[in-house]
C-alpha cells in the first residue's frame, strides 16, 4: 500500500510581500496568508490522517487552520524548519546579490554544496535533513495520507535530497504560498513526485496571490 505525503508551503507573510529571505526568522502569517490557508482547507476536505509542521509560527499557524474541525493536532517537525540563511536573512534577493557577490555566485552555481553564509552552511545540509524528515514521516505512516506544512526553501531542498538532484536545481523551480506538492511512496525508499506547486485553490478564492 502506498503512502501519500502532501508537502505544503505556509501561507503568505509580510516578508513574502517584501521579497525578504525569512529563513529561521519567526514571522507570522499576514491576513492574506490566513485567507490562503482557509482556501486550501476547503479543497483538502479534512482528507488526511496526520499533520506535521515546521515549528516556525508561519507554518504552525497554517497547520492549525488546516486541522480545524478534525481531531488532529500539528506535530512539530524540526527537520522541515526553513533553511537558515545566516547573514542573508532579512535581505532581498537583490541586496544579497549586491552585498555578497562572490558568495551569491557560489550559491547559485555550485552543484555539490550550494554554500551559504552561516546558518545551515549549505543547501546540501538542508537537503539532507529535509529528505530524512520526509522519509521518516513516510515510514511512520505507511498506507496513510499525511500533510507536512513547511517552507518554500526547505521543500525544494527536500526534493533535491530525495531525488539526488544537483544543488543548482534549487534555483530553477518555485513553490508558491500554500502550494500543494504530492509525493507517493511505493516503499519508504521509492518516492515518486506526482504533482508540484498546485495553487488552483487560490484562483477560486475572493483574491488571487501568486
Amino acid at each position: 500500500m502506498s503512502t501519500e505525503i502532501i508537502l505544503i508551503r505556509h501561507g503568505e507573510t509580510l516578508w513574502n510581500k517584501l521579497g525578504k529571505f525569512q529563513g529561521s526568522v519567526d514571522i507570522e502569517l499576514s491576513e492574506d496568508g490566513r485567507k490562503q490557508a482557509q482556501a486550501l482547507k476547503k479543497v483538502l476536505k479534512n482528507d488526511f490522517q496526520a499533520v506535521y509542521a515546521s515549528p516556525l509560527t508561519r507554518a504552525m499557524e497554517t497547520a492549525h487552520i488546516l486541522c480545524e474541525g478534525t481531531s488532529l493536532q500539528a506535530i512539530p517537525c524540526e527537520g522541515m524548519k526553513e533553511i537558515n540563511f545566516g547573514a542573508w536573512e532579512g535581505l532581498t534577493f537583490n541586496e544579497i546579490k549586491n552585498n555578497y557577490p562572490e558568495e551569491f555566485n557560489a550559491w547559485r552555481t555550485d552543484e555539490k554544496e550550494g554554500p551559504l553564509v552561516g546558518g545551515d552552511l549549505s543547501l546540501l545540509n538542508a537537503s539532507l535533513r529535509a529528505a530524512e524528515a520526509i522519509r521518516t514521516v513516510a515510514e511512520n505512516h505507511q498506507g496513510e495520507k499525511v500533510l507536512i506544512i513547511a517552507h518554500g526553501g526547505i521543500i525544494k531542498a527536500g526534493l533535491i535530497g530525495l531525488f539526488e538532484w544537483k544543488m543548482t536545481m534549487y534555483h530553477h523551480f518555485y513553490v508558491g504560498n500554500t502550494a500543494i506538492s504530492k509525493l507517493n511512496f511505493r516503499s519508504t525508499d521509492d518516492p515518486v513526485l506526482e504533482s508540484f506547486n498546485d495553487t488552483n485553490h487560490l484562483k477560486d478564492a475572493s483574491f488571487f496571490i501568486v
